[in-house]
């Protein structure tokens, strides 16, 4: 393993340093890497488990039969807000993706100078990004079995941390976002994808008509059209977003609270949270302070923009400093915060 990459990664059950051998300094917890997949991962409680045994079964996204540098990258610049994320990373920044899934969008950030640490539960879906990184000769991934409740990597470590549709899929969301917090250091980016609260209803209509018809309805979601010749893709969307067994939503007043509680600068929303706010703004141009009231209208207005896709929307903010040093264990199970 790379150097760089292993200053990266932690003791999960201690938070200490590792050795070339995988053996942390501190408490002497001896970890393995095999097949290329560094593991750090501690076991989970009950939910948790349940979680990674979905991903096993259903590793999501897949890839095609057929893929490249130039489909990858093609198909994650079809995204305005992946374009977006690249454009505002730094040719040698130091980037953590968790909960990765199968590392296309870690794959897509590894170019230059960057070093990309890919994160997650489930070990047959960062098998799966592994293989596809050989495939493709990306080598400036490493991919890590972990859990963000008790991460293998180092804190206050990385430029950017991105993380995006998997904190909605832990029993307790906002304990898993004060982990993910303090991996950032000071002046660093964090980027949190979760499903908003009103953009989701569509899908949630669209989940309760499937149900009703003994899923003959389902054909109405247009991802799932897309990928009716791409029978593993389209099992893989169908698994995820009908058959998920630990879900929440989130609204944008939620995530400026997690934002405050864990003393990280609100810099803005995407979609864009203003009203007479038009498309052009980069990743790390700050919104006006926004009006409970127009947060709102904006949500809303989200049906249209993203409902169509499951409603997934991104804040973005910048540490003020190491989330670590602000003492907020105290409140991850706080109800204000829930």
């Amino acid at each position: 393993m790379d150097a760089l990459a292993l200053s990266l990664l932690a003791c999960p059950a201690c938070g200490g340093r590792l050795d070339g051998a995988l053996r942390c300094r501190a408490c002497g917890t001896a970890y393995r890497r095999t097949d290329g997949i560094t593991d750090l991962r501690l076991p989970g409680d009950a939910r948790t488990e349940r979680v990674r045994e979905f991903y096993a079964a259903a590793p999501f996204p897949g890839y095609p039969a057929r893929d490249s540098i130039e489909w990858l990258r093609t198909r994650a610049e079809r995204s305005p807000f992946a374009r977006l994320l690249d454009a505002a990373i730094p040719y040698d920044a130091r980037i953590l993706e968790m909960g990765c899934g199968t590392g296309q969008m870690s794959l897509y950030l590894a170019r230059g100078e960057r070093i990309v640490i890919a994160a997650d539960l489930c070990r047959p879906s960062l098998a799966l990004g592994r293989a596809a990184a050989t495939r493709l000769g990306i080598g400036q991934v490493e991919f890590v079995e972990t859990d963000v409740h008790h991460p293998g990597l180092r804190e206050g470590a990385f430029d950017i941390v991105y993380c995006s549709g998997m904190l909605h899929h832990t029993p307790n969301p906002y304990a898993a976002f004060v982990r993910v917090a303090r991996l950032v250091r000071p002046g660093g980016l964090i980027v949190i994808g979760l499903y908003n609260r009103y953009a989701r209803l569509p899908h949630r209509l669209r989940r309760v008509a499937a149900f009703l018809t003994g899923g003959r309805w389902v054909r109405a979601d247009r991802v799932l059209a897309s990928r009716r010749a791409q029978p593993e893709r389209y099992r893989a969307w169908l698994n995820d977003q009908y058959h998920h067994p630990e879900e929440h939503s989130h609204t944008l007043a939620q995530l400026r609270r997690w934002f405050a509680a864990n003393d990280i600068a609100y810099i803005r929303a995407v979609p864009g949270a203003l009203l007479d706010q038009t498309d052009g703004a980069g990743l790390t141009d700050a919104e006006e302070d926004g009006w409970w009231l127009e947060d709102i209208l904006a949500q809303i207005g989200w049906i249209g923009r993203i409902g169509w896709e499951g409603g997934l929307f991104a804040t973005v903010g910048r540490a003020k400093r190491s989330a670590c040093m602000t003492g907020e264990d105290d409140r991850i199970a706080s109800p204000e915060h829930a």
